[in-house]
């Protein structure tokens, strides 16, 4: 499906989210590095998608009405056996739906666990003044806690980019801090462009986050992903 099919039909079922899974797939047909997700409709599909990516798997929770996953036990990291996703799936569906008892639930997103890197941020928003407006930061607790984060106005040239990234206060942990390795700045610089010529190339899109980018010495990849049409 290509990305204008995929969010025609979020609009024709009355919905401006788009499920994670289908962001990441919309985010791959533009060329962005996005781990994949497959919607799995019931335990057995699960196990069936997560043996065929191999361990370890993660599962999400898909539902238009659960926006903060976590918070209602939505998410279940590092599966390591077809059991434990068979298990993790139940667990998933049980803590939405007592936390969430009117939450429609589409199923659970299974993906392949991403190995640990630099988590960034890079975001989209609206501004009714200037337009679409991009934002970089380190991901995790630190863009919540310390609001370090660039901004900028699509669309960007490579200069932008470059900048972007070298301009946050957390820059000393993207060049390896305490023996770890230097994230990969080319990649990021090259990601961040793929995303401004994303939102260019389709006005229709109010927001976007991608959060966490793990960002590793050789490239960098979205784990997660969330997008908004209007």
């Amino acid at each position: 499906m290509s990305v204008a099919e995929m969010i025609d039909n979020a609009r024709s079922e009355g919905r401006t989210l788009l499920t994670e899974v289908e962001s990441k797939h919309v985010l791959d047909e533009a060329g962005i590095p996005v781990a994949l997700a497959v919607l799995a409709g019931d335990g057995r599909a699960a196990m069936k998608a997560a043996e065929e990516m191999g361990f370890p798997v993660v599962l999400k929770v898909v539902s238009p009405d659960v926006a903060h996953k976590s918070d209602f036990g939505g998410v279940r990291l590092g599966l390591e056996s077809k059991e434990e996703v068979g298990r993790a799936f139940d667990e998933i569906l049980g803590s939405v739906k007592a936390a969430q008892p009117d939450a429609r639930i589409e199923g659970v997103a299974v993906q392949k666990m991403a190995p640990a890197g630099t988590e960034v941020i890079i975001g989209m928003s609206k501004d009714p003044q200037f337009g679409p407006v991009m934002m970089f930061g380190l991901g995790g607790v630190f863009v919540e806690v310390l609001k370090d984060v660039a901004f900028r106005i699509v669309p960007l040239e490579p200069r932008d980019a470059r900048e972007m990234v070298r301009e946050i206060k957390g820059f000393a942990v993207l060049e390896g801090v305490r023996g770890q390795k230097p994230a990969d700045l080319g990649a990021l610089e090259n990601l961040i462009l793929r995303v401004s010529e994303f939102i260019e190339a389709h006005p229709e899109v109010e927001e976007l986050d991608l959060n966490p980018v793990l960002a590793y010495p050789d490239g960098a990849i979205a784990v997660d992903a969330r997008i908004a049409v209007s």
